[in-house]
């Protein structure tokens, strides 16, 4: 956010410091923790409405990628299969050719502009340009052959035939697509759920300067303020008010949130700053509207929808293919896991149903991603006239519900294993912020109210494991440093996500598994 022309009233490195300082605070520092709001019935009405998952247009755009560049390389080897009938030894040739063409199609696709959402839209309007880069592909293919390849691969029949077979499919393909976008937007399908926040005359600009960007795929579901009808009225720009910024915090626990904007003057920094202290905890991206500004920042400091300018705060962690590859990750791992440790799993379980009555598996309630409530498996480790669904009573050393098998599982982490079907459901990752019982406590206080940003670690999918438990942060909760430090780690794993983050956390898991110091 380094700022080219800046006033004397507007230091955005110190607004970018403080930003930061929101996320940092030290575990032992005195916090102040407001307590979640209840939402008036018109907000509960209109969230109710935008509950479902929508495709954000990047995962669409990217499907889009990976068709285009299979499709393309399919005709090209049915072509080469039905004309050429190449012998085994001479595939490796053509299937090289196939994926050169394939691949410079799709980049020289993406060069003309070709998956931006306008030409999405229109057909009429991408095709001349995409047949153009797939003219241009074929021709750089084919004078990178002339001059290494002698033999002139590309001036044969096939090669002709699937240029040709390859114009048809792009024209009636982008027809499609362009019918399947604009009904997907009229449908809810595919787009960006926004929320106003902050009212008045700046946000009644910026909705007016949203809605004259006729390729946007922006849904405003309603405006948040705390301020009162002299300063905010009740409709603005057509948009209802739907409550305060705390509300907001639980509109955007039950609703499919993907975008905050507030809409601010830049120059009203204490107050933009306050917004986002209540704010970054949830899992949406947060901008801050620009549109209107006359500070000047560097282009890389803002996003755009249409040309109305974002300067933008805080992303989604974990979004779009990001979320894609680590779905992969944990169904991938979570098999290998099933199908290595399955004879644990079933001296586990008759170990269970032999030792003491009742039920294998214990069901608990636990916060899941967004705050949502989720059903966690564990294998039972109390007697079941003991069991303590809530997790209010922490469990301590030598504690007397616990079964001697129980005990066991427990220190080995054993009793945690049948999550992994809570990962093929969808409901955990692999890696994550461990999940805590909907009111688990230290002493006489719920996590939410020690800790101030509690919930931000809800902004990602809780794990069967995680950073904090790996540096040793596992067990019992006693103390108020103890959830501080959890969720300090927890923090930091959010910030810092990557494949190999998880990979790494995954395999020291079971060597960490081994201190069993705080394991009751």
């Amino acid at each position: 956010m380094n700022q080219i022309d800046r006033p004397e009233a507007f230091d955005t490195e110190a607004l970018r410091r403080k930003i930061s300082e929101i996320r940092t605070r030290a575990p032992g520092e005195e916090q102040t923790v407001e307590k979640p709001a209840t939402l008036n019935p018109l907000a509960r009405r209109i969230a109710a409405q935008f509950g479902v998952e929508t495709y954000s247009p990047a995962m669409i755009i990217g499907l889009m990628r990976l068709f285009e560049f299979a499709a393309l390389f399919a005709i090209g080897h049915a072509v080469a299969t039905f004309l050429v009938a190449p012998t085994l030894s001479q595939w490796l040739g053509y299937g090289s050719l196939l994926v050169a063409g394939s691949g410079l199609a799709v980049a020289f696709f993406q060069a003309a502009d070709g998956y931006q959402v306008p030409m999405l839209r229109s057909a009429v309007r991408a095709l001349p340009r995409l047949l153009v880069a797939w003219a241009f592909a074929f021709a750089v293919l084919a004078f990178a052959y002339l001059v290494f390849d002698h033999q002139g691969s590309l001036h044969q029949p096939w090669a002709e035939t699937w240029f040709a077979a390859g114009a048809v499919l792009l024209v009636l393909e982008r027809f499609f697509i362009a019918f399947s976008i604009r009904r997907w937007a009229r449908n809810g399908t595919m787009e960006r759920r926004a929320v106003i926040v902050g009212g008045g005359q700046p946000a009644k600009d910026l909705i007016r300067s949203l809605e004259q960007q006729s390729d946007n795929d922006i849904r405003i579901c309603g405006i948040f303020d705390d301020r009162d009808e002299r300063r905010s009225p009740h409709i603005i720009a057509g948009y209802p008010k739907l409550g305060t910024i705390a509300e907001l915090v639980e509109f955007a626990r039950i609703t499919r949130v993907d975008i905050l904007i507030i809409a601010l003057p830049l120059t009203a920094e204490k107050r933009i700053l306050e917004l986002l202290k209540k704010l970054w905890v949830l899992p949406a991206d947060i901008r801050v509207a620009a549109h209107a500004s006359n500070l000047r920042f560097r282009p890389r400091s803002y996003s755009h929808i249409g040309k109305v300018a974002m300067l933008d705060v805080f992303d989604k962690p974990i979004a779009d293919w990001d979320s894609v590859a680590k779905r992969c990750f944990d169904i991938f791992f979570s098999l290998v896991a099933l199908a290595l440790l399955w004879p644990v799993f079933i001296g586990a379980a008759l170990a269970v149903k032999l030792t003491s009555p009742g039920p294998i598996i214990f069901k608990q309630k636990r916060h899941g991603f967004n705050n949502e409530i989720i059903e966690v498996y564990k294998f039972r480790s109390m007697y079941t006239n003991m069991g303590d669904p809530t997790a209010r009573n922490a469990v301590t050393k030598g504690d007397p519900r616990v079964t001697p098998v129980g005990r066991f599982l427990r220190k080995s982490s054993i009793d945690e294993l049948p999550q992994f079907f809570n990962v093929l459901k969808g409901q955990l990752s692999l890696v994550g912020p461990r999940p805590h019982a909907a009111a688990a406590q230290t002493a006489d206080r719920i996590y939410s109210d020690v800790v101030e940003g509690y919930f931000a670690r809800h902004r990602v999918k809780p794990g069967v494991t995680g950073w904090a438990q790996i540096n040793g942060w596992r067990g019992e909760i006693d103390s108020d440093d103890k959830i501080k430090f959890r969720t300090a780690f927890d923090l930091y794993y959010i910030e810092n996500w990557s494949l190999w983050f998880d990979l790494k956390i995954l395999f020291l898991t079971p060597i960490r598994l081994l201190n069993t110091e705080n394991a009751y």
